[in-house]
């Protein structure tokens, strides 16, 4: 029995396994190139032991030479892909002495193919039998050639490079694949080196046998790859379990996950969004298909949504709706993010859906409350304005009625006064647009309906609601000092609630100075520009505010004998609704100051 076939055989087969699998492993994630480096060492060591297997059964120094000539292949490969590994593996290394290795190497190669036999002898003139493992084996006799220093300086400086990398590793805290990595080539690598000079140099008698040093550091490269493979098994465990909890978490939130391939056109979605939209396990679905679920009057906007994320806004997020067969309508929420391609080329559209249709309807009737709230708070607020608005028309129709009565007696005289009666029929008409503009204006007021922005004048409505409160003011001895700026630019808003909104400050401000002294009840409006937004201000010269300001818009909370606590939570309401801001603060000197801002518009008739 030969064991040097044996053991050589052994070693060959052994690294030619991992080659395979490893070589397996890269086709699966062509992107781990270490995998495909691990296993060119392995084939290459493989190679290795053949050649030092070849040398020790050559039967003639020809044989000797050749097969140590070929000896030099594998080993450039086992040095340039041990260096390849160790960059993108432990990912340390220096760039500069990763290149000098290699143009090292190669130029070591191309001299142990041009100049003598071999890198080694520049001739080998004979063979000696020596001992090894109970049988004789070759070694070989002749004129050393001095350029294999250039191939062992490549080896050496192979070892600096491997002690670089494992410092820097172990600095990074992976102390572990600092010691197995680089310590078994700095390790191997030294005793493999000094093996070989020792034998080549004569110093002893004994065969080439790098192999086994090279095959340690392949054992060593195999623990490393499979801790790694542990690891990945773990993950994948890991995010086995994560997936099902998250799927678990879905499906308790009513949450349906999909995605679309935008090269293949596909689409596939979880039994939860299939359900979402009526679709059933086995139904084949498409983009035409989801989309002729859509209400119609939603299908283009999620078109547009989608189309923009995907031609360069990465994530959409939507609201729409969804008509089952049987003409059910339901809300859908839906979100996600488009995937790109090292090129920046979208690849794939990720989304979640949830139904919103419960959520969509507690914001109608919120609404719904909100609105019929705000109307009682508006009859309310007429209702306190009921005297002084009766004095408003009343003068209007007592106009109209002596006027009417003047106009009768002119006509009965003999012959009747034509010319003054016209005159009297002027002022009838001019009274009686008066009263048709204040009750116009009450009725508008007291509007029941939903909400509707449009482009506005905030100085022209201030302006409207002055008029109607104005009898009432000047009842309570409150005189209005205006600083409207001209030229405002219009705001987005529903003219009743903003009426609404400011009617409740003007009427508030009254209300708190009602116990000054005469002549000391002023009441100022402004309004401003405000970067791209309008702010509107109304200071009295009241009591002020109370120590916690924002206590005024909470609901029920009032500092009036008769009041009801809704007035300024309406406001909030109302200035909320309309991306606008209310607040309020004390003036410096006396009195309350309130505050509200509204978007500018940023087209005449849309916002």
């Amino acid at each position: 029995m030969s064991w040097v076939t044996i053991i050589w055989s052994m070693i060959a087969s052994a690294c030619l396994t991992l080659a395979v699998i490893h070589f397996l492993v890269w086709c699966q994630r062509r992107t781990v190139w270490a995998d495909l480096l691990f296993t060119l060492t392995s084939a290459a060591v493989a190679a290795f032991a053949g050649c030092e297997l070849w040398m020790m059964r050559a039967q003639t120094p020809e044989q000797f030479a050749v097969a140590l000539r070929w000896l030099q292949v594998p080993t450039w490969v086992i040095v340039v892909s041990l260096v390849g590994f160790v960059r993108l593996h432990l990912r340390a290394g220096r760039l500069w002495l990763a290149w000098t290795i290699f143009s090292l190497r190669t130029l070591a190669l191309l001299l142990n193919f041009l100049v003598g036999q071999n890198l080694h002898y520049r001739e080998v003139t004979a063979l000696r039998h020596v001992q090894f493992l109970g049988e004789p084996v070759s070694l070989g006799v002749g004129v050393s050639n001095p350029l294999m220093l250039v191939g062992q300086l490549s080896l050496l400086l192979l070892v600096i490079f491997a002690v670089d990398a494992a410092i820097t590793v172990w600095r990074r805290g992976d102390r572990q694949q600092a010691v197995v990595t680089g310590g078994s080539i700095v390790f191997f690598s030294l005793t493999g080196m000094a093996q070989a000079i020792l034998v080549l140099w004569r110093i002893v008698d004994w065969p080439l046998t790098e192999s086994f040093f090279f095959l340690g550091i392949v054992v060593a490269m195999a623990y490393e790859k499979s801790r790694e493979t542990l690891r990945a098994a773990q993950l994948a465990d890991d995010l086995r379990e994560g997936t099902e909890q998250m799927n678990l978490a879905a499906e308790a939130a009513k949450l349906g996950h999909w995605s679309r391939d935008l090269v293949r056109n596909e689409m596939w979605a979880s039994e939860s969004w299939r359900g979402l939209f009526g679709f059933t396990k086995s139904e084949q679905i498409n983009f035409d298909g989801y989309l002729a679920r859509l209400h119609p009057e939603d299908r283009e906007g999620v078109k547009q949504t989608l189309a923009k994320a995907v031609d360069g806004g990465g994530s959409y997020s939507m609201e729409y709706r969804m008509v089952f067969p049987d003409g059910q309508v339901n809300w859908i929420a839906s979100r996600g993010r488009v995937e790109f391609n090292g090129s920046g080329k979208a690849v794939r559209l990720r989304g979640v859906s949830s139904d919103i249709t419960g959520r969509k309807q507690a914001e109608s009737e919120l609404v719904q409350k909100r609105n019929e709230l705000a109307h009682l708070s508006r009859v309310t607020s007429v209702s306190e304005l009921s005297g002084s608005l009766a004095h408003e028309l009343n003068q209007p129709l007592g106009i109209i009625l002596s006027n009417a009565q003047a106009a009768q007696e002119l006509l009965q005289q003999n012959p009747p006064v034509v010319g003054e009666v016209s005159e009297i029929l002027g002022d009838i008409v001019a009274a009686d647009r008066r009263a048709a503009e204040i009750i116009q204006r009450l009725r508008s007021l007291l509007k029941r309906g939903e909400m509707s922005q449009h482009s506005l004048s905030l100085n022209e409505l201030i302006d409207e609601v002055l008029r109607l409160v104005n009898a009432d003011l000047i009842g309570r001895g409150v005189t209005v000092i205006r600083d409207l700026a001209p030229d405002l630019p219009p705001v987005i808003g529903d003219r009743i609630q903003l009426q609404q909104l400011t009617l409740n400050l003007i009427l508030n401000s009254a209300d708190s100075m009602a116990g000054n002294a005469p002549g000391t009840r002023r009441l100022y409006i402004t309004t401003a520009r405000h970067n791209s937004t309008v702010l509107t201000t109304v200071r009295d010269e009241g009591v002020g505010l109370p120590p916690d300001v924002e206590s005024l818009f909470q609901p029920f909370y009032t500092t009036k004998p008769q009041g009801l606590g809704l007035g300024l939570g309406i406001c909030r309401t109302i200035i909320t609704a309309h991306q606008g801001r209310l607040w309020a603060e004390p003036h410096l000197e006396r009195g309350a100051v309130f505050h509200f801002e509204l978007p500018v518009a940023t087209s005449p008739d849309h916002p």
